[in-house]
């Protein structure tokens, strides 16, 4: 479409327009170099001519006359006169030289020939009068006052005869001109109303079809815009579902931390009286109350123990259930990215940030299951960690049971009172270990919960950048609609 758009634009704004200017360009640059052709002719054959022609008649006629005037009058003397006269005959046969050398027409070319048979009388005259002048005689000159006239007269009108004719022809080449011209601004007239006869349809018609094209255009940006609006609200709600269930997550983990170190310091705390307890036996018979009672505080103990580890349970499982909504809600986001990525492919190239922002989405999708499956192993790990814990606190409610009943049937079970306070000692260790398991267990599914909530952020932000950039190309198209 871009191509066809752009082959109009180049036909309707260049193309035909150029077309237009060169031939009225040539045309005008054929018609003046014609104009300037008859132009040329009238001065260089006819101006140039002309004045050849009337510097030749004007030596004859005014000059070489005048100085035998004034010399025959005392005006000048006779060899300023004869100055005067060799000059005339070398403007004459110059004037003549070059005249002979233009382009003459036939008729000129038989007046030329009758001048020049006409030239050689009035050159013998002139060269008797050239002798007459070097020799100073005065009383000679008189005789050329009239005998001069005889010879030039005829020659002169000749010229004049020749004025006339450069005079006639130079106003036949006028009119040549003039009928270049008016061809010209004929031509030029029906150039103009042809050219605006054929561009008033042809650029209606560009027009028109540029036009539908920016409003297919847009129709199609319009139409993706929508059905990404959609996808982004679809988005943004999931993000913010994703959100609150990671909020929960994390408050969970905080309670079952602040469990798991309450844990911890009684699974301490009852290491501790194990050890009073295998100290008091040691000490006799006299000791049996005081490790009955021991026994009492441990058999609480452990009991607050078996609360703790299976609220700690309880809680395991619930955010087993967290992990598994996280995981849901990941392949939701997931297949709504794939979807939104599938409509900037079909936006084209107007939807390329888009997708760039729908592969971006997909990752933390993607980064969100694996934290869940994660957390699913931990809390897999926990609950095993948990069993194993129960197993243990129930044999240690056991053997203190059965240390107290033996306590109180003999004080010779000392030494296996001794035994039994060491294996609950061993036990209580070990619950104290799983326990320090399980906080190490809890900090990571922290630090995944974390992971996830940065996650969450970044794609809610992202999806904040696609809703504002898709309120920016709707704001763009309508604009762009309205102009058109």
């Amino acid at each position: 479409m871009m191509q066809r758009l752009t082959t109009k634009l180049y036909c309707g704004f260049f193309l035909i327009p150029a077309t237009v200017i060169l031939a009225i360009s040539s045309y005008s640059v054929f018609s003046f170099w014609r104009i300037d052709s008859r132009i040329g002719t009238i001065y260089d054959d006819r101006v140039i001519p002309l004045q050849q022609i009337k510097n030749i008649s004007d030596a004859y006629a005014i000059q070489i006359i005048d100085a035998v005037n004034k010399a025959n009058s005392g005006l000048i003397s006779t060899n300023a006169a004869l100055n005067t006269v060799n000059r005339s005959i070398e403007t004459i046969s110059t004037n003549w030289e070059s005249y002979k050398n233009t382009e003459l027409t036939p008729e000129e070319k038989a007046i030329a020939n009758d001048i020049e048979r006409l030239f050689l009388p009035a050159q013998n005259r002139i060269s008797e009068l050239q002798q007459v002048l070097q020799r100073g005689n005065i009383e000679e000159l008189a005789a050329f006052d009239g005998q001069l006239y005889d010879v030039i007269d005829p020659l002169t009108a000749r010229l004049q005869e020749l004025i006339d004719l450069q005079l006639q022809v130079a106003s036949i080449e006028r009119e040549k001109a003039r009928a270049v011209l008016n061809e010209t601004l004929l031509l030029f007239g029906l150039l103009i109303l042809l050219s605006i006869v054929i561009a008033s349809p042809l650029g209606y018609f560009l027009s028109q079809s540029i036009a539908n094209t920016f409003k297919q255009t847009i129709k199609a940006i319009s139409e993706s815009s929508t059905e990404i609006a959609v996808a982004t609200e679809q988005h943004e709600r999931i993000a913010t579902e994703q959100a609150a269930a990671v909020s929960e997550t994390t408050s969970t983990m905080d309670e079952l931390g602040a469990s798991s170190e309450a844990a911890t310091q009684q699974a301490e705390a009852a290491v501790t009286g194990a050890k009073k307890a295998l100290s008091l036996s040691e000490s006799g018979q006299t000791a049996v109350n005081s490790t009955l009672e021991g026994m009492a505080t441990l058999q609480d103990k452990v009991e607050g123990i078996a609360q703790q580890i299976l609220r700690l349970s309880e809680q395991t499982n619930q955010i087993g259930n967290i992990s598994q909504l996280v995981a849901d809600l990941a392949n939701q986001t997931n297949m709504l990215a794939l979807n939104a990525a599938v409509e900037a492919v079909r936006a084209g190239e107007h939807g390329r940030g888009f997708g760039v922002v729908a592969t971006e989405i997909r990752k933390l999708a993607d980064e969100s299951q694996k934290s869940a499956q994660k957390i699913g192993t931990l809390v897999s790990d926990i609950q095993t960690a948990i069993n194993s814990t129960v197993m243990v606190t129930e044999e240690g409610t056991k053997t203190v049971r059965s240390n107290v009943d033996v306590a109180q049937k003999t004080a010779e079970a000392f030494l296996g009172v001794k035994e039994a306070v060491n294996d609950v000692v061993v036990n209580n260790q070990q619950i104290s270990l799983n326990i320090k398991q399980q906080t190490l267990a809890i900090n990571q599914v922290l630090e995944a919960m974390n992971s996830l909530k940065q996650g969450a952020n970044e794609t809610a932000n992202g999806i904040g950048q696609t809703k504002k950039g898709m309120e920016q190309l709707k704001h763009i198209a309508d604009e762009l609609e309205s102009i058109i």
